[in-house]
């Protein structure tokens, strides 16, 4: 689904006490909130009518539950809602939910208000009981606080929804695993059950002979019709055609089988290309921009990582793109980390049109494979890993601002992008190693650690940041702490 086909419902609290002529002014009021957020938001948002009784918020949360284009849930008390009344729905929902606490009227009515008007507006301590009972039931949240017309605000809001349509791809990611993972590497596996359990991903295995078989069966005319679309998206600056066409070939092939068994992610690994002549560079390059999820070298955490990732940030400026820890640059008061990879760096991030070249590779020993190579844009960004702690999954997330790369790299024909890690390359380097963060991970201009942290409370996995404020020394502290929280269950 694209992140438009989802929507949000606003679930808007009172109670008959007051009595039934304030029920009218809610709704219209809920009405006309929805209708500004959903001009101002990604996705569209529906005013359900106000609830009064436990019987009627139990209702709303179960079909909030089975509406498959429900995104998550918003709640705001108009008037004071006792919060008993809220248990059994709030213990039902299944879906992210997000309390806003706000109030129809930006400024206090000095001269006209009333007890009538205050018996309307009592979000300022209604709020606040509802409030009580999600912490008392340790539920997963997100509160915002403010007016809802506010920029700030609504951005707030912008940054949940993301997350939560993240939520929601998450359970519908299925990665496709081209063999297994490389050869006595780590950090790229992981419990896969668990990660099912807890992120929705679904992971499975197909031998590379299936993906074989599907690449003798392409025909010429499917390849030309591959070939118009890379003429159109990127330059071709080789001579070497042929190995171009084969590119096309394992692209056709690829997601050909993606499609029929309902995958959106993929991995490879150089390690087990049996009779495959290449390793899928500019095939899996060209797949990422079209959304696919992807991973090298059997890496199926980063490939759903991207995936969903890429659907967080669908209509965001800026890439959102594979990545490994490619090479430090110590210069002083310069110092930089090159990321990137031997053929699949996603074109999504590219600062100018990408060039398609054939070279060798040192590595994989086949056919000299064709890849898309470019710089990549400059701004602001976050690099984010997850990977498997054994109790638990723990994302890390760096702020990193990506610079422009003004040396070219003549020997090394790849794709890259040059960062600085905040706060510093020594300090963040250290502070990943110490969380245990993997090589490969997702760059995105697009997404914020804000959005990261929303949607790693709303799927309960652990969340690390590192940014401009890190020390090492409280960032170890941090570590330690979640270690104690995760052995004691809280």
């Amino acid at each position: 689904m694209s992140i438009k086909d989802y929507e949000f419902w606003f679930v808007v609290g009172t109670q008959f006490l007051y009595g039934e002529d304030i029920f009218e002014t809610i709704n219209a009021h809920a009405e006309e909130m929805c209708r500004e957020w959903s001009s101002k938001l990604p996705c569209r948002i529906t005013a359900k009518p106000c609830v009064k009784t436990s019987k009627e918020i139990l209702d709303v949360m179960q079909a909030a539950n089975c509406d498959e284009a429900c995104a998550g849930v918003i709640t705001w008390m108009h008037t004071f809602s006792p919060s008993k009344a809220w248990i059994a729905g709030l213990k039902a929902l299944q879906k992210p939910y997000l309390h806003v606490n706000t109030q129809f009227n930006r400024d206090i009515p000095w001269q006209d208000i009333d007890m009538d008007f205050m018996n309307l507006n009592q979000s300022a301590h209604g709020d606040r009981e509802h409030g009580f009972i999600s912490a008392r039931m340790r539920l997963k949240r997100k509160v915002i606080a403010g007016y809802w017309k506010d920029e700030t605000f609504q951005k707030k809001m912008e940054i949940w929804m993301r997350a939560a349509v993240g939520a929601c791809e998450s359970k519908k990611t299925h990665v496709l695993r081209i063999s297994d993972n490389m050869r006595n590497v780590a950090v790229t596996d992981g419990d896969k059950i668990e990660a099912q359990i807890k992120l929705g991903w679904q992971v499975d295995h197909f031998g590379v002979g299936d993906i074989i078989r599907e690449v003798e069966a392409v025909t010429e005319d499917e390849i030309d019709a591959q070939m118009a679309e890379y003429e159109k998206n990127y330059i071709m600056d080789t001579d070497n055609i042929e190995s171009v066409r084969y590119q096309a070939r394992e692209e056709i092939a690829i997601k050909k089988f993606l499609e029929r068994y309902g995958f959106n992610a993929f991995h490879t690994n150089f390690e087990d290309l049996q009779q495959l002549k290449q390793l899928p560079g500019l095939a899996a390059q060209d797949l990422m921009r079209q959304g696919y999820g992807f991973g090298a070298e059997g890496d199926w955490k980063v490939a759903a990582m991207l995936r969903v990732m890429k659907s967080m940030s669908e209509g965001l400026n800026g890439g959102t793109v594979f990545m490994e820890d490619y090479t430090y640059h110590f210069e002083p008061e310069n110092e930089m980390l090159l990321g990137s990879h031997m053929l699949e760096v996603d074109p999504s991030c590219s600062a100018e049109k990408p060039k398609i070249q054939v070279h060798p590779l040192g590595i994989g020993g086949r056919e000299d494979p064709a890849r898309l190579v470019f710089k990549a844009q400059t701004g602001c960004g976050i690099v984010v890993t997850l990977v498997d702690m054994g109790d638990r999954l723990r994302m890390i997330c760096n702020d990193v601002e990506c610079r422009e790369q003004t040396n070219d790299m003549p020997k090394l024909p790849v794709a890259g992008v040059l960062w600085k890690p905040l706060p510093c390359l020594q300090t963040s380097a250290e502070a990943w190693i110490y969380a245990g963060g993997a090589h490969h991970s997702v760059l995105s201009y697009s997404l914020t650690a804000e959005n990261m942290r929303d949607f790693a409370e709303i799927m309960g996995i652990e969340f690390v940041h590192i940014n401009e404020s890190t020390e090492i020394n409280a960032f170890r502290k941090e570590l330690f702490y979640n270690d104690i929280a995760y052995k004691l269950g809280m």
